[in-house]
């Protein structure tokens, strides 16, 4: 089944339409190239629930005022309940639960690491971190935009309350009687969080399932030797095993739809394209910088190139898992990969 998407159009910026009983999409603006993050209202006994934020910026919380004011009735948010701990998911949520004095609801890994990465708000950039993109090859210019923007996540993410409600894989959740499963996935993000309504059939994705790409997969200086995309590549396989194919997907980003199963295997087998190419591209020693156009049909630009280095180590870090490449360091410290 390929896609179908369920709706001919879609809110306007900062604009809301229902897309099930008791449940509106909200669609806030961000300030980036996708421009956008769909957000759920979902009705609670006597109030609403809330899925994910958009970033923290004066214009996020002027839509939610207009929200709250309008669609939702003023009628109060019971519970902030958030899919992972990215910006733009996360990055109102401490705010949105201190104006309205409401909980917080996120899995354990998310939280933590999100007050981790606030808490790194003005730092210098750790020498762990200079150095893991001196090994993927970055020049002087590439790394002083690195220590330059270092620490730039607590600007669009307001501090987080003190406490939360811990969300873990197969908890449900039941708001205005409807019952929701929590699935986690992997990859993307440590311990991102998804909701399965499956009496109604429908799934709020978060990142973890989008129509038209595919979100990123990254190691980081704090994990270097990480294998995200082996959780990320089993994320996907468990999602085709526990949605129905006919499940309404609501994702993040994009338009809702239909087809699962196959948008599932389709991102799965884009993955596994990429491995083979980038397989084949290291006959000869690369360095992770080298590898993009094994990886990426875009432009690899400033604005883009920790994402893109980041992901491309990923999927450099699998194969060196599988036995298929080997990295070795130059004199000056920088990783080379080639095929064993």
């Amino acid at each position: 089944m390929t896609i179908q998407y369920e709706f001919e159009s879609r809110p306007d910026a900062g604009e809301t339409m229902p897309v099930a009983e008791g449940m509106h999409w909200l669609r806030m603006p961000l300030p980036f190239s996708i421009g956008h993050i769909n957000l759920w209202l979902v009705e609670d006994d006597d109030g609403w629930a809330v899925v994910d934020t958009g970033i923290h910026t004066d214009t996020s919380k002027d839509v939610w005022r207009n929200a709250i004011a309008s669609v939702m009735g003023d009628k109060p948010i019971n519970h902030v309940v958030v899919t992972h701990l990215h910006p733009d998911h996360v990055g109102c949520a401490g705010w949105l639960t201190d104006e309205y004095g409401i909980d917080l609801w996120m899995t354990r890994d998310e939280y933590l690491l999100c007050r981790v990465l606030v808490a790194d708000t003005d730092r210098a950039a750790p020498e762990e971190g200079v150095g893991f993109y001196h090994a993927a090859g970055f020049p002087a210019d590439s790394l002083h935009n690195y220590q330059k923007m270092f620490g730039m996540f607590g600007k669009y993410v307001a501090e987080l309350p003190e406490s939360y409600k811990r969300l873990k894989e197969g908890d449900r959740l039941t708001f205005a009687g409807n019952t929701w499963e929590v699935l986690v996935g992997r990859g993307h993000s440590p311990e991102h969080a998804c909701f399965f309504d499956a009496e109604r059939k429908l799934f709020v994705a978060g990142d973890q399932l989008l129509p038209t790409i595919s979100s990123n997969v990254s190691v980081y200086p704090t994990e270097p030797k990480a294998d995200p995309l082996r959780d990320w590549l089993e994320s996907l396989r468990m999602l085709k095993t526990r949605l129905p194919e006919d499940v309404l997907v609501l994702p993040a980003h994009g338009k809702p739809f239909r087809g699962a199963h196959g948008r599932l295997d389709a991102l799965v087998q884009e993955h596994l394209d990429g491995l083979d190419a980038l397989l084949d591209f290291c006959k000869e020693p690369r360095r992770a910088v080298d590898t993009f156009p094994a990886l990426f049909k875009s432009k690899i630009s400033d604005s883009n190139l920790i994402m893109a280095t980041g992901e491309s180590v990923a999927h450099l870090n699998f194969l060196i898992e599988e036995g298929d490449l080997v990295a070795e360091s130059d004199d000056d410290g920088v990783n080379w990969y080639r095929q064993l």
